[in-house]
């Protein structure tokens, strides 16, 4: 940053005056287009931060068409809508007493916003349409621990459970709408790191054969799982200072973003390759900014890294200001 850009605190207290008209109403399910190519070019100029409610609480981030994006609340399970350049936002779907969010995903083939999270301490996972707020698919897994984050491809979603070593699957049809059945119980198994407190899977997304790649926020590393076994075997990394934990995941084609992978304040960026027998990754370097302030999630849109910061830790979460970072991507 130059000295000539405001300074966070001005940027941090800005606040957009054009709020989004999103309803709630039930709609026909459809399935949704796939964006263009052009989505995935840089928009500029684009704001370094962009604000969200006091005391939201935020833990998970996606983002749908453009330069849409969803956040969950962990402070009382709303899911905001908003655009990251407008920096307009407004609530898709309500707070309810004991609820909260986590890992978020878009899917793009049906619209569908997967969520992660618990009623009280029962962990639920949800699918909501991204533009009513209508929850489609809703179910709870008997004996979970700590549902944490989610993706959705082919015809399956995965949640991972952070505290009992297994994910969550819920069968889809092959267009990605949920069948309506109730999620299996797919045990993590071969070298995959035995629970032994903390949180161990956490971020998890697809990879571009069809395994799954999982951080580990306890054992640090990467994790490459078959989904249709559950057999794990660590993705090495090469370069760099390792990978010492992580929370969210996201990849971006070839390069895979681990958030708090290497430092509290940091988004490690990695670069897959894939191998006869599986996946390596390369350090890329960390993406850094004074706005970060322990980040837990991140979504790449209009050709950016966007960090929504949780802020684990601070005094009076209930009544603080938190806002999403801008980083660049690749």
């Amino acid at each position: 940053m130059t000295s000539s850009q405001p300074s966070p605190r001005q940027l941090l207290t800005r606040r957009a005056a054009l709020g989004l008209a999103v309803g709630v109403a039930a709609l026909p399910f459809a399935v949704a287009a796939a964006p263009t190519a052009s989505a995935s070019r840089r928009v500029v100029p684009a704001p370094e931060t962009v604000t969200l409610p006091d005391g939201f609480r935020p833990e998970g981030i996606t983002s749908g068409p453009g330069t849409t994006f969803y956040a969950g609340s962990m402070q009382d399970g709303r899911l905001l809508k908003g655009d990251l350049i407008t920096g307009a936002s407004a609530v898709l779907v309500p707070g309810a007493t004991g609820r909260q969010i986590r890992g978020l995903y878009w899917d793009e083939r049906t619209g569908l916003v997967w969520a992660v999270g618990n009623v009280n301490s029962a962990q639920y996972v949800w699918a909501i349409d991204g533009a009513s707020g209508v929850i489609r698919y809703e179910a709870t897994v008997a004996g979970a621990g700590f549902f944490n984050d989610v993706v959705a491809f082919g015809t399956h979603a995965y949640v991972t459970d952070s505290r009992v070593d297994r994910l969550a699957v819920v069968p889809l049809l092959p267009n990605g709408v949920p069948t309506g059945a109730a999620p299996s119980l797919l045990p993590l198994t071969g070298a995959w790191p035995r629970y032994a407190g903390g949180n161990n899977a956490n971020g998890i997304r697809d990879l571009p054969d069809g395994t799954l790649v999982l951080n580990n926020s306890t054992s640090g590393g990467l994790w490459q799982v078959d989904p249709a076994t559950g057999v794990t075997v660590a993705l090495p990394v090469t370069g760099g200072p390792g990978i010492i934990g992580g929370d969210g995941l996201e990849r971006d084609g070839d390069i895979l973003y681990n958030v708090r992978g290497s430092g509290p304040n940091q988004v490690s960026v990695l670069r897959l390759s894939a191998t006869g027998g599986g996946w390596t990754a390369k350090w890329a370097g960390a993406r850094m900014d004074e706005t970060l302030d322990v980040p837990s999630t991140a979504t790449v849109a209009g050709g950016w890294l966007w960090a929504v910061n949780a802020r684990f830790g601070i005094p009076n979460p209930g009544l603080a200001p938190f806002w999403i970072t801008r980083l660049p991507a690749r």
